[in-house]
């Protein structure tokens, strides 16, 4: 199977370059996968497409601010530093732009000394292991000092940090928001929540193979980054109560999808877990746990929209897409939803 099977055009400007100010306003599209028939609604909507006893899954991940902006504390180079995952206490590994200006036993600033880190080892692909230093809660300083790590397609600054997380997320560890998750609102979640559809929480720090392109041609020669994901005991137990009382598993974003494929037994039941994830679902994958999923619109030959069309079908998938760009859906992270049913 082909990366470029996975190719549409997509116009520029229908990149979403700042979130709506209700998040709860955006388009959705739903996508029936046995027919690949299409409906056009709005996302508050999506309460009178769940049933009572159906249950959805949220990614209750949080964004760091991951972004830091310093300088060489020899030459005052400016440099960028992105946390991308912790190793141990204050020991991370990072991307650095420019990387020729960080080797092994360069420091860098931030913050007028408030924050410093010295790089100690470089690792696979050139990312760079590094140690802070500074006094205080780490937490509090990157708060003050970080910014949002957009993703490189957003080339708007964000006014307000929160709207690059969900309205739930608790857990700190992502370098990337699960966006589909972006959509709801409180009040949506309370209606939904009265309704008597399930909700369920798990966690997936999304790393930074959410921003890397598939470069294999063959898309079967292309590596998944590993990524930590959570589910505890009360969780599973609602997403499989849900399984046996027959109602439908409805996983809001891809993030949730693979952590629900990653611990799910063949006979779709979860189990409560933690570890690492590099699942890498495209069409002739199985699913076993995800019945239905909310997501968003993606990048051509990403390995979103292959999991997307392993879901829906790729020709029906591929048709939809088109139909958003004629009628001008917003596209990515800040962009519209889609439901597939």
């Amino acid at each position: 199977m082909l990366k470029s099977d996975f190719y549409f055009e997509l116009p520029e400007g229908l990149i979403a370059q700042t979130p709506l100010k209700d998040r709860a306003s955006s388009r959705l599209m739903v996508l029936d996968k046995k027919t690949g028939k299409t409906e056009h609604k709005i996302f508050r909507d999506i309460v009178d497409m769940l049933d009572k006893g159906d249950c959805l899954v949220l990614n209750e991940t949080k964004v760091l601010p991951a972004r830091l902006i310093g300088a060489r504390k020899d030459t005052g180079t400016r440099v960028e530093v992105l946390l991308l995952k912790r190793r141990e206490n204050d020991t991370w590994e990072t991307l650095v732009y420019p990387g020729k200006k960080a080797r092994i036993g360069h420091t860098i600033v931030f913050g007028d000394g408030l924050l410093e880190c010295t790089v100690t080892d470089i690792a696979e692909e050139g990312n760079r292991i590094v140690k802070f230093s500074y006094e205080g809660i780490f937490e509090e300083i990157l708060d003050r000092l970080g910014e949002m790590p957009l993703p490189p397609y957003i080339k708007e600054k964000l006014e307000d940090k929160n709207r690059y997380q969900t309205v739930y997320a608790k857990n700190e560890g992502s370098a990337a928001a699960p966006t589909a998750g972006l959509h709801f609102t409180p009040e949506l979640l309370q209606r939904i929540n009265d309704k008597g559809v399930n909700i369920a929480r798990l966690t997936l720090h999304v790393g930074l193979g959410t921003f890397r392109p598939v470069k294999a041609d063959n898309i079967l020669d292309h590596k998944m980054h590993s990524e930590f994901y959570m589910i505890d005991e009360q969780n599973a137990e609602i997403i499989n109560n849900t399984r046996k009382n027959g109602g439908k598993i409805i996983a809001v974003g891809t993030t949730s999808t693979r952590t629900l494929e990653s611990a799910a037994d063949e006979k779709g039941f979860v189990k409560a877990c933690s570890g690492w994830t590099d699942i890498f679902i495209y069409p002739g994958y199985k699913f076993k746990a995800v019945d239905r999923l909310i997501t968003n619109f993606h990048l051509p030959e990403s390995t979103l929209i292959m999991l997307v069309s392993a879901l829906a079908g790729r020709e029906n998938v591929l048709n939809a897409y088109k139909e958003a760009v004629e009628k001008e859906y917003r596209f990515f992270s800040f962009g519209d939803a889609m439901f597939i049913v």
